[in-house]
C-alpha cells in the first residue's frame, strides 16, 4: 500500500501561484501515475492533472491546461503541482492520488491510494 501527504495548501489572491507537494511512501515502487484533483464545495471531485512517475509524462484537462504544471522527483518520492494565474474557481480541497496502471486516468475511482487533501483559497 501507498500512503501520500500533500502539503502546501493556503490563501491566495486571484493572480498569484501556490505549489502543493505530495510525498509517497509504503510501496512506492507499485504505483506508476499520480494523479491531482479537487473538490469545490458542493461539487464533485475534478481531474486536474496527472503525471506518468517514470517517463515525466503530464496529461492535464483543458481548465488547467497552460497555467498548472505537475513534475516529480524521484528521489524524493514527491510529486508537486505548481499553480499559477490563481482564480477564485480554483478553490477547493486539493488530493493527489495514486494507481498502478500506466495509464493516465482522470476518472477518480480508478486510483486507490488517496491522500488527506489540502486546502486551497483563492480570494482577494
Amino acid at each position: 500500500q501507498v500512503q501520500l501527504v500533500e502539503s502546501g495548501g493556503g490563501v491566495v489572491r486571484p493572480g498569484g501561484s501556490l505549489r502543493l507537494s505530495c510525498v509517497a511512501s509504503g510501496r512506492t515502487f507499485s504505483f506508476n501515475v499520480m494523479g491531482w484533483f479537487r473538490q469545490a464545495p458542493g461539487k464533485e471531485r475534478e481531474f486536474v492533472g496527472g503525471i506518468h512517475w517514470s517517463s515525466g509524462r503530464t496529461s492535464y484537462p483543458d481548465p488547467t491546461k497552460g497555467r498548472f504544471t505537475i513534475s516529480r522527483d524521484n528521489a524524493k518520492n514527491t510529486g508537486y503541482l505548481q499553480m499559477n494565474v490563481l482564480k477564485p474557481e480554483d478553490t477547493g480541497v486539493y488530493y493527489c492520488a495514486a494507481r498502478s496502471s500506466n495509464l493516465i486516468a482522470a476518472t477518480e475511482n480508478v486510483y486507490a491510494a488517496w491522500g488527506q487533501g489540502t486546502q486551497v483559497t483563492v480570494s482577494s
